[in-house]
């Protein structure tokens, strides 16, 4: 256990430092320098990472199990997460149909005494029925994660370089697939908006990540002078460091705390149920030891900020999608814990 305790303490102070200097810049500086940091990593910063540290991995035959762990977990987690919907429905309906049947056995003044609470009830809790936007963004916190800007310094905190080639092929043939392709197409289905559709498919085919992946596999096998192998290294650490950074300056625009208990089943899916399903899952396909752990942290991820753009493109439940955003992140430094002790050796 000593060894956990001080992964997690090698861990937590970095990624609680530089969110916590992110939220802090968040609230002092223009809101123009997140953005243009974010167009930086995301154009340069995060693809050079991927570059940098592909160099760095074991590229096994079974490293290519990630993206189809990925997507076992995107599936499964918008599977839970439409069976909890749909027998969310079921029991409103029995309620309803138990509240009527009592309330025709009753006098006039009760029943309309039960009617006139029953309506209250109702404008108390507007979440009693869900609309197809929020089934939207309900699903959608379930299955995509924060596996590039959250899981990288995760998995190169916990796991290390030599292992980080797991989270890549997770992250780049899979949560990012899933984002703009499943994900939209959820999006289209059950939002109330859908004309940035094109736009999105258009950004996950110019998305530099996904074009940096693929240039990383072939040249990482190419020497280069070692200043050169160092200064590249020290530039992937200090986009891993940037983007903790924007992290927090994203954190610190969000201001709606709303929806907590939704928020909170979907993201008990997403963080809890499905890694726990699918990681002790990779066992029987041989996957064990830090390549197991870096699948598992990556799928415990909080939901991704591409959620929020697709929410906001196809108008579903963005106060949802907020704070599934924010309760997530909040949420990982208490889970992270349990998937060392499960999974680590």
């Amino acid at each position: 256990m000593p060894g956990l305790e001080i992964s997690l303490l090698k861990l937590y102070v970095p990624l609680i430092g530089w969110i916590g200097l992110g939220v802090l810049l968040g609230h002092k500086l223009p809101k123009a320098v997140p953005l243009f940091l974010g167009k930086f990593l995301f154009w340069v910063g995060v693809p050079l990472s991927i570059v940098s540290f592909l160099r760095q991995t074991d590229l096994s035959e079974s490293v290519w199990l990630a993206p189809i762990a990925a997507w076992t977990a995107m599936l499964l987690g918008g599977g839970l997460a439409w069976i909890w919907i749909q027998g969310r429905s079921h029991w409103k309906h029995w309620q309803q149909q138990q509240t009527l049947h009592s309330g025709s056995q009753a006098n006039s003044a009760l029943r309309n005494f039960t009617q006139r609470n029953s309506a209250q009830s109702k404008r108390r809790s507007p979440q009693a029925n869900w609309s197809k936007p929020t089934q939207g963004s309900f699903l959608l916190a379930a299955m995509v994660g924060n596996t590039g800007y959250l899981g990288y310094p995760v998995s190169l905190a916990l796991v290390g370089p030599q292992y980080f080639a797991w989270a890549i092929f997770y992250d780049t043939l899979g949560s990012t697939l899933g984002a703009y392709g499943l994900g939209v197409a959820l999006a289209a289905r059950f939002g109330m908006g859908g004309q940035g559709q094109r736009l999105l498919i258009e950004a996950l085919l110019k998305n530099p990540a996904l074009w940096s992946f693929w240039l990383g596999l072939g040249f990482r096998t190419i020497p280069l002078p070692e200043l050169a192998e160092q200064a590249l290294k020290g530039c992937g650490w200090a986009v891993i460091a940037l983007s903790l950074l924007l992290l927090g300056m994203r954190l610190s625009q969000l201001t709606s705390w709303q929806s907590v208990k939704p928020a909170s089943i979907s993201l008990g899916i997403k963080m809890l149920i499905v890694p726990l399903m699918v990681g002790f899952g990779l066992s029987y396909f041989g996957v064990t030891g830090p390549p197991q752990l870096a699948i598992v942290l990556q799928m415990s991820m909080p939901p991704a900020f591409a959620t929020l753009v697709i929410a906001e493109a196809y108008n579903l439940d963005r106060e949802l999608t907020v704070t599934a955003l924010a309760v997530g992140s909040l949420g990982l430094l208490l889970t992270l814990p349990i998937w060392l002790w499960l999974f680590s050796n």
